[in-house]
């Protein structure tokens, strides 16, 4: 570890490029806890660029907790749309409710009790927005910590303790928006910027930085499914999903597995149904690979665009409407 004054140098010297280099982000420009939450929220699973958007459009849409937690989850859902992982919307909505009254609590302790809250976010917001002086640790963190001290695998604990160790106390949350920047920025994954990198007077990685930290292994389940495109008069047929990936969407009857096409069909009392295409969709932990098809619908329907729709089911709505309100291509029946 390194001295008390190399530690302070380190936290000069970072902290000087965070103030020339940081990018201008709208969540940057605010001291509003919640705002600063639901950046936090928005960035665990989705880029900054995709990010920015769906940010200024939910603060539109609810411009507070108390707004959040007044209105309906399918609003809410609606206005998260397309931005993925809707378990978050859900939980940021649970959170409001909660809390909408009195606000949001100042301690990451008590902020990690609330729904969908894990010590990452609680340790942003509470540092960020009410100055408590409490690390974080991200995936950008854990990259800048791993090649600084050279360590292959970085244990969570060697993690939060190194980060609390070189956290500057006086200025948390400026502290840690630096250190997730410069990993970000700078210290990337693949090709590192380890000559502009203020912190490589100190770090022990950078003759080699590839092979800090070793790269995670995941791997991604691939899954066959179909998708029945029943198109009826003012829309389609559209089912409210469940579940931990789409709960509160909704989107066109999906099943998965051998004999999923014999299930829908009977699900619907459809005889036959015809193929119109293939849609691929990618969740964390599975790959999708979905035969859509089609078949006449004479009973009731919903319009898509009164709903909201997973990023998915957008995919198999643009199949759709490309094909028209018929295709005479081969049938297809249950199997």
């Amino acid at each position: 570890m390194l001295s008390r004054t190399e530690v302070q140098k380190l936290q000069a010297a970072l902290l000087g490029w965070y103030e020339r280099n940081a990018r201008d982000l709208p969540w940057r420009r605010t001291s509003d806890p919640y705002a600063i939450l639901l950046a936090e929220v928005l960035l665990q699973q989705t880029r900054v660029e995709q990010a920015t958007g769906y940010y200024a459009r939910f603060l539109e849409a609810f411009p507070d907790l108390r707004a959040l937690a007044a209105a309906p989850e399918e609003a809410v859902m609606r206005v998260w749309a397309g931005a993925g992982y809707y378990r978050r919307a859900r939980n940021l909505h649970r959170l409001a409710q909660r809390v909408g009254a009195e606000g949001l609590p100042r301690r990451a302790s008590d902020l990690a009790a609330l729904p969908g809250i894990g010590p990452y976010t609680a340790a942003a917001v509470a540092s960020i927005a009410f100055g408590e002086p409490v690390a974080v640790v991200d995936g950008n963190v854990r990259r800048v910590l791993a090649r600084l001290f050279a360590q292959r695998n970085p244990k969570p604990r060697w993690l939060r303790e190194t980060a609390a160790a070189l956290l500057a106390q006086t200025e948390p949350g400026r502290w840690n928006q630096a250190l997730m920047e410069l990993g970000a920025t700078a210290c990337t994954p693949r090709n590192p910027g380890c000559g502009v990198c203020p912190l490589a007077p100190f770090c022990a990685g950078k003759e080699s930085p590839g092979q800090y930290p070793e790269p995670r292994r995941r791997s991604q389940k691939k899954v066959q499914a179909a998708a029945l495109v029943l198109r009826g008069r003012g829309g389609y047929v559209l089912e409210r999903r469940d579940g931990p990936s789409l709960g509160g969407l909704w989107g066109f009857p999906l099943a998965e597995g051998r004999g999923a096409l014999g299930t829908l069909l009977s699900r619907y009392g459809v005889p036959s149904a015809r193929r119109i295409g293939t849609v691929r969709h990618a969740f964390t932990h599975k790959e999708l690979s979905i035969a859509v098809y089609a078949a006449d619908w004479t009973g009731p329907a919903q319009d898509p665009a009164s709903l909201p729709l997973s990023v998915l089911d957008r995919k198999v709505l643009r199949l759709a409407e490309a094909q028209g309100p018929s295709d005479p291509g081969a049938r297809a029946t249950k199997r």
